[in-house]
């Protein structure tokens, strides 16, 4: 007896559907076009377990500014940390101000006796030839006494001693060839102003005292008015400094003609590199053509702070009995500052 033909119809559908339904092989994969189908039945070919579906991510909230990550701070720059005007700072800050070091020997190749004729002379003794080898060390400090909240004003009171010793004279009794003293009181402003990678860092203006405590015929001393300028560029800073002298009486000047050699202003580099320390410093009178030139190496640290030092001068004016004696030196020895 002949089945309907719905019948038949339904049992072929099943079938194609039992067919379908069984695992395919990988020949059956690799003649699919599309290539999403295609990998889905190589899972199923394999036994490997689909994906599970992602649910849709949901819209990013907007990141408040207090909970972004905090910028890095920046970093305290050279004429910032010299003159205590990081965010740190202490208000009433002691610093170093010029360089202070000990240089154990230092070698002239012109040694100035003369201003010391008349004394060997009033005692009676024939002239004495210094050494042209000596020690010679400088102490400088700074103190603000004064500044506003944000620190961009100030008041200042500082001190630079610097001495000249014939240790190596034992035949004269090793004296002080030279004391100078300096202090100085002057008012600071931070503009913090840029131009590119320069920035003008700080500006100070005041009154600076030098001389060497003497009585005549040695006694040498000047007073000035004076403005310096600083500005950096990443480990370079420079300092710009002018002044001008303020007169004295005839009797009372022992040095009228000082501006001469030391001039009316000085300019200096300092740059950092590595630890190491390159310094120069230039100043003269255009007028007279006489001046000075001083540069300066500083080793890394090699003793907690400590630092080897090299100096070399050459002009007008190592000191204020030599402010019109000019002569080259070179001196070997340590430091704890290099000007900054």
């Amino acid at each position: 007896m002949r089945r309907p033909a719905p019948f038949l119809s339904f049992a072929a559908l099943a079938l194609a559907t039992t067919a379908q339904a069984q695992t395919p092989t990988a020949a059956d994969c690799h003649a699919i076009a599309d290539p999403l189908q295609r990998v889905a039945c190589y899972d199923r070919a394999t036994g490997r377990a689909a994906p599970p579906a992602q649910p849709a991510s949901a819209p990013a909230e907007p990141t408040r500014a207090a909970d972004a990550p905090a910028a890095e701070p920046r970093r305290v720059s050279l004429l910032d940390e010299a003159w205590g005007l990081g965010k740190d700072a202490d208000r009433y800050a002691l610093k170093f101000y010029n360089s202070n070091y000990v240089l154990a020997a230092r070698y002239s190749d012109s040694v100035n006796n003369a201003p010391f004729s008349p004394l060997f002379g009033a005692a009676g003794v024939p002239d004495q030839q210094l050494n042209s080898t000596e020690a010679k060390f400088q102490i400088s400090g700074k103190l603000r006494f004064w500044a506003t909240d944000d620190l961009r004003w100030g008041l200042w009171a500082a001190y630079t001693q610097q001495n000249q010793w014939q240790v190596y004279s034992g035949d004269i009794s090793r004296p002080f060839r030279e004391t100078n003293y300096m202090p100085e009181l002057f008012a600071s402003y931070a503009p913090d102003l840029s131009w590119g990678d320069w920035r003008w860092a700080i500006v100070t203006a005041g009154l600076n005292h030098q001389s060497n405590g003497r009585a005549d015929p040695l006694s040498r001393s000047w007073n000035r008015l004076f403005a310096q300028f600083g500005v950096e560029n990443g480990n370079l800073a420079l300092y710009l400094k002018l002044w001008s002298r303020l007169s004295e009486s005839a009797e009372k000047d022992d040095n009228p003609d000082i501006t001469d050699y030391y001039g009316h202003g000085q300019i200096e580099a300092i740059y950092r590199w590595r630890g190491h320390s390159f310094t120069g410093s230039l100043r003269g009178n255009v007028g007279t053509g006489k001046g000075a030139v001083q540069a300066g190496w500083f080793s890394p640290a090699f003793l907690g702070t400590l630092r080897g030092y090299v100096q070399v001068f050459s002009g007008y004016g190592e000191s204020m009995i030599d402010y019109n004696w000019r002569q080259t030196t070179v001196g070997i020895g340590i430091a704890l500052s290099d000007g900054l």
